[in-house]
């Protein structure tokens, strides 16, 4: 099975789970073995060969430019090649993500499409960490609530649909079991590390310019949209995919704080 971001956060955990049932895994990147760049379409003809089933992760987001032209090429590859599964990440409430998730669909490939909410992991594991260990996270968010997904969940998720054949061509919306806003989130990091972190609200412009001396402008750009655009209550609502597709609940932020605070990750 191929793992298009085989090193990154819901990637790693899903070649992860398949080595562990013993299933053959070939995980891509542009530094891997095989190597798989989305800017050079003429590699991935050789990371498909041989494969039955993918799990498609697009970086840095299925909602910038030539993303959708990119999915289609891949997905045409993969009937021609004859996959019997694509799995494709995707975001809620980003219409060119949406855009992504048609042309699979209407490629011919049978696919299961994952549509995720905001990473409880990308507050341990992604840019937010740094703005924990300082003890302030500045963001342009408003108090609007987003139900953070744990990672591990969507793995699960990816997995179950890699090899149940009742995954097939649907739509999976998953979410964590509540929404929280940011300024909660970090609240309850806080509550569980024992220490001060607080949440600061900052003007979107004042974000642009920070995230510059860290970023590409196109990185910086997308984030901004995510902030300002789509976390704008569209994706408020707590969606059941999880329970759908695993047949359990999604496990809840407080969750995930108690078993990072655990790992010492966020010992300042």
């Amino acid at each position: 099975m191929l793992i298009i971001g085989g090193s990154g956060k819901t990637g790693g955990r899903v070649n992860a789970l398949l080595e562990k049932r013993g299933i053959a895994t070939r995980p891509v990147s542009r530094s891997a073995r095989v190597p798989f760049d989305w800017t050079r379409p003429e590699q991935w003809r050789a990371a498909l060969d041989g494969v039955t089933k993918a799990y498609v992760t697009y970086q840095p987001d299925l909602a910038v430019a030539g993303a959708t032209e990119a999915i289609a090429e891949l997905s045409r590859l993969a009937r021609e090649l004859g996959l019997e599964r694509v799995v494709l990440l995707s975001g809620r409430g980003e219409p060119g993500a949406q855009r992504a998730e048609a042309v699979l669909r209407e490629s011919g490939v049978p696919w299961t499409i994952v549509r995720a909410s905001w990473f409880n992991q990308n507050f341990s594991e992604g840019y937010l960490l740094d703005g924990v260990l300082a003890g302030e996270i500045a963001l342009p968010a408003s108090d609007v609530p987003e139900p953070f997904i744990d990672a591990d969940d969507i793995a699960d998720v990816v997995v179950a649909a890699l090899s149940g054949e009742r995954h097939a061509d649907r739509l999976y919306e998953v979410t964590g079991p509540r929404a929280l806003s940011f300024a909660e989130a970090v609240g309850e990091i806080a509550a569980g590390v024992g220490r001060a972190i607080r949440y600061v609200r900052i003007p979107a412009e004042d974000f642009v310019v920070s995230m510059r001396a860290y970023a590409p402008e196109d990185i910086v750009q997308l984030l901004h949209e995510l902030y300002t655009v789509v976390l704008d209550g569209r994706n408020a609502r707590v969606m059941n995919g999880v329970q759908e597709a695993l047949g359990r609940p999604p496990r809840d932020f407080s969750d995930y704080v108690r078993r990072t605070a655990a790992t010492g990750v966020w010992n300042a």
